[in-house]
């Protein structure tokens, strides 16, 4: 263990602080990532995150589909101090990206974006945060409030040459049980990716997965990849850990994994590798990483992790003021000597390079749910609109903001409709991952789709008590005189949306706020073929659900069932 003397210190500050030529911008061609030059790029990364506080509660992991997920976050782009004391390492280990999980954009990460391009090293940045911002594996949906909280990341991250590319989510899909949800991480490739496109950013936008039996691992990196260039992820990773100590590609099973993923038509890499079951780690695995038959495949990978975790899995320590002394571990300098003499293959050269193939999406079955029928894009001038003129009874902004509370009202009052014998639900607000099936607020932020299940009931039940519930809601000043009002103000709220339902969201900035949810996506532009054909099924149950009104009010209109993608 060791740290740096003063005087590579102070030069390697005056290194990292100096102005320097951006870093060249990498594009991907086909399976393979180029530099401008033509030639190929391979990711030699490490994560670069500090551990956060852990949700520590059943109650807390049961959210999250089972999986301990973080209840907060440190932004390690953001303390400039940090990065500077850690840059000069990060040389030392030879790696030229870091993956980042988690950002506050309202934070500044100017010294530490420029810090990291001077060194030569590349950002790959996750745009979901821990828990509530992120698409939640276990009740998935792709919706404004998310769409906002990446856009907004984007925004901020968009000025720095040296992003390669932007992650959308990492591990949603644990489970054969929850292929459900794959679905709603594709539809949120699709429109980052038209967002990116609209605004002229160049990074990829990806996916981390994680590992699994090869029938499920193989599945989900075809359903991610598989169609058109629009709806596919450019670059997909795998979280993997199979490779313990000194092992081969055949008893760590890289070599099936390798296979597996032969004709997967973007470029793909180990999102995170570093198995710390059979110390020491060795670090074996970049030499196979970065040689064929893996090269042929995979464009390197993420090694995890740089910072210290409660698990075992870091490589350095902190001590002194304010932990700005840097203590290397046996691991660090195992990786680093194993990074440093990597030479990995320039082949193919862009020039040769196969041009992008498109490959057939994965079949239902019983294994695999997932439905090849996206979710629509989320249209925040919808949501805003049916809440703002056809929606009686509304949640309390100090509830809204307590997502737990605000997710149990939903639950318990959508039971309640499913009981009342209106013929009403909230499959309005639901989506089906597995049928193709989603509602027509299914995209709508939490808190509206409470306002909607909220007005719905009391409609159902038209007294002040029935919008109440516990004193987490009230009714609104404006709310609709009669049904009738409000079933002409929800019609010409759905009018607004656009044909098949998919469009480029604008910049968060272009689009009026709302008192509910924050200003997001307008309504422009096309989507694919696929969503094309939902249209038609999209704008048949509008018109079928209207017919419902008579008697039921916002129930009628709304809750008849939900819109048909297919």
């Amino acid at each position: 263990m060791r740290g740096l003397s003063a005087l590579t210190w102070s030069a390697a500050v005056l290194a990292i602080t100096g102005v320097t030529q951006a870093l060249p911008r990498i594009s991907r061609q086909g399976k393979y990532l180029f530099d401008p030059s033509g030639n190929r790029f391979y990711i030699k990364g490490v994560a670069y995150q500090p551990q956060g506080q852990l949700a520590e509660t059943s109650a807390a992991n049961a959210e999250n589909g089972g999986f301990p997920e973080p209840s907060s976050y440190v932004d390690p782009l953001s303390s400039s101090a940090n990065c500077t004391r850690d840059i000069p390492y990060l040389k030392q280990l030879g790696v030229n990206a870091v993956r980042v999980y988690s950002v506050n954009p309202t934070l500044n990460h100017d010294a530490c974006m420029s810090a990291l391009d001077s060194a030569g090293i590349y950002v790959m940045l996750d745009v979901s945060l821990p828990l509530n911002g992120s698409i939640d594996r276990s009740s998935p949906s792709w919706s404004t409030n998310l769409l906002n909280e990446y856009t907004t990341t984007i925004n901020i991250f968009n000025k720095y040459n040296n992003v390669l590319a932007y992650n959308i989510a990492n591990e949603v899909v644990t489970t054969n049980a929850n292929t459900v949800a794959a679905p709603y991480v594709k539809a949120a490739a699709r429109d980052i990716k038209a967002y990116l496109k609209g605004i002229g950013a160049a990074a990829l936008v990806g996916y981390s997965a994680t590992d699994g039996d090869a029938a499920f691992r193989n599945s989900m990196a075809h359903y991610m990849t598989c169609g058109a260039d629009d709806v596919s992820v450019d670059i997909y990773g795998l979280n993997n850990y199979e490779w313990c100590g000194d092992q081969n590609l055949n008893n760590s099973n890289w070599g099936a994994i390798t296979a597996g993923f032969s004709d997967i038509p973007v470029a793909t890499y180990m999102s995170e590798y570093g198995c710390i079951f059979s110390p020491p780690r060795l670090w074996t695995e970049v030499a196979a990483l970065y040689s064929a038959p893996v090269s042929n495949v995979f464009s390197g990978g993420v090694a995890f992790s740089y910072f210290p975790t409660s698990d075992g899995y870091g490589m350095v320590t902190f001590s002194g003021t304010n932990g700005s002394t840097v203590q290397t571990s046996a691991d660090f300098t195992r990786l680093a000597t194993q990074y440093n003499a990597t030479s990995p293959p320039n082949s193919p050269t862009k020039s040769a390079a196969p041009a992008s193939a498109t490959i057939a999406c994965p079949t239902q079955n019983s294994t695999w749910l997932a439905s090849n029928t996206l979710p629509p894009t989320p249209n925040e001038a919808v949501c805003n609109c049916v809440n703002d003129n056809a929606f009686a009874c509304r949640v309390r902004p100090a509830t809204a903001n307590r997502p737990v509370i605000l997710g149990s009202l939903l639950d318990y009052t959508c039971s309640l409709l499913g009981s009342s014998n209106s013929g009403a639900s909230c499959s309005t607000i639901g989506g089906n991952g597995a049928t193709g099936q989603y509602g027509v607020l299914s995209y709508c932020s939490p808190a509206i789709k409470l306002n909607y299940a909220f007005s719905a009931y009391y409609e159902f039940s038209p007294i002040p008590q029935s919008c109440d519930f516990s004193s987490n809601a009230t009714l609104s000043a404006n709310r609709p005189n009669t049904a009738q009002d409000a079933q002409t103000a929800a019609q010409s709220c759905l009018a607004q949306e656009p044909a098949g339902g998919v469009f480029t969201p604008r910049p968060a900035s272009s689009s009026p706020a709302s008192s509910n949810t924050a200003s997001g996506a307008g309504a422009s532009g096309s989507g694919s073929a696929q969503s094309s054909r939902a249209a038609a099924g999209r704008a048949a149950e509008v018109g079928r659900s209207s017919l419902l009104w008579a008697g039921l009010g916002l129930m009628g209109l709304l809750g008849g069932g939900a819109a048909v993608l297919a």
